[in-house]
C-alpha cells in the first residue's frame, strides 16, 4: 500500500501542474471582483468535485466490469493505459502545428453561484487531457483496492490536484497586489503575439512519453 500511496501522489502532484483550474484561480485574481475569496474557493470546489466524482465513477465502474468478464481487470488496466497513450500522441500532434491562443476571461455570468459549475465544466473538458488521472486508476485497478479505501484515495488525489490554485489563492490574499502584478506580467508574456508556436522537441517528449504508456499498456 505505501507504494501504491507514494505512486499515487507523484501521479496527482504531476496532474496538479495542469494550467486549466489554475488559470481560473488566476484570473478571478486578476478580475475586477470585491471578494474573490469566496468566488475562487467555489470555483476550486467545484473542479475538486469534479475529480473526485469521474474518479470514483471510472473506479467503481471498472470494478463492477471486471467482475462480470473473465480476466476483465487486465483489459480495463489496458484500456485505460491505451487511452492515456492516445491522448499523449494527440498532444504530441498539436505541438506539431502553430494555433491562435485564445483569450482568458471571466464571462459575463460567472459569480458566486456559478463559480461551482464553472470549476465542473472545466475541469471536466480537461480530464480527458489528464493522463497522470488514468495511469492512477490504472494502478488502483491493479492493486485491487476495496471501494472504500479507493474512494478516500480519489478524495485525497483531487486535493492534491488543487493544492496549486490553493496556493496561488492564499498568495493572491496574502501579497494582493504583488501577486497581481506577477500574474498580469505572465499573462501578457504567455499571450505574446496570440499564437501558440510549434515545438518539435516538446512534440518528441510527448511522443516519447505516449510509446512508454503503449508499452505499459501492452504488457499490463
Amino acid at each position: 500500500m505505501g507504494e501504491l500511496l507514494w505512486s499515487l501522489a507523484g501521479l496527482a502532484l504531476l496532474d496538479s501542474l495542469n494550467p486549466a483550474t489554475i488559470v481560473g484561480v488566476a484570473v478571478i485574481l486578476l478580475s475586477p471582483a470585491a471578494r474573490p475569496a469566496p468566488l475562487a474557493l467555489a470555483y476550486v470546489a467545484g473542479a475538486f468535485a469534479t475529480v473526485l466524482a469521474v474518479g470514483a465513477a471510472l473506479y467503481l465502474g471498472a470494478g463492477a466490469l471486471a467482475g462480470a468478464l473473465d480476466g476483465g481487470t487486465v483489459w480495463i488496466r489496458r484500456g485505460a493505459l491505451g487511452l492515456a497513450a492516445v491522448l499523449l500522441l494527440v498532444a504530441a500532434v498539436r505541438r506539431l502545428r502553430t494555433r491562435p491562443r485564445r483569450p482568458v476571461r471571466l464571462p459575463r455570468w460567472f459569480g458566486i453561484w456559478t463559480a461551482a459549475p464553472a470549476g465542473v465544466l472545466v475541469t471536466a473538458a480537461d480530464l480527458p487531457n489528464a493522463f497522470p488521472y488514468l495511469v492512477a486508476i490504472e494502478r488502483m485497478l491493479a492493486s485491487a483496492v476495496p471501494p472504500g479505501p479507493a474512494l478516500l484515495l480519489l478524495a485525497g488525489y483531487a486535493l492534491v490536484y488543487c493544492l496549486p490554485c490553493l496556493v496561488l489563492l492564499a498568495a493572491g490574499l496574502a501579497h494582493g497586489d504583488r501577486v497581481r502584478r506577477r500574474l498580469r506580467a505572465l499573462r501578457s508574456r504567455a499571450a505574446g503575439d496570440g499564437t501558440v508556436a510549434a515545438s518539435v522537441p516538446r512534440a518528441a517528449l510527448l511522443f516519447a512519453s505516449a510509446v512508454a504508456v503503449g508499452g505499459l499498456a501492452a504488457y499490463a
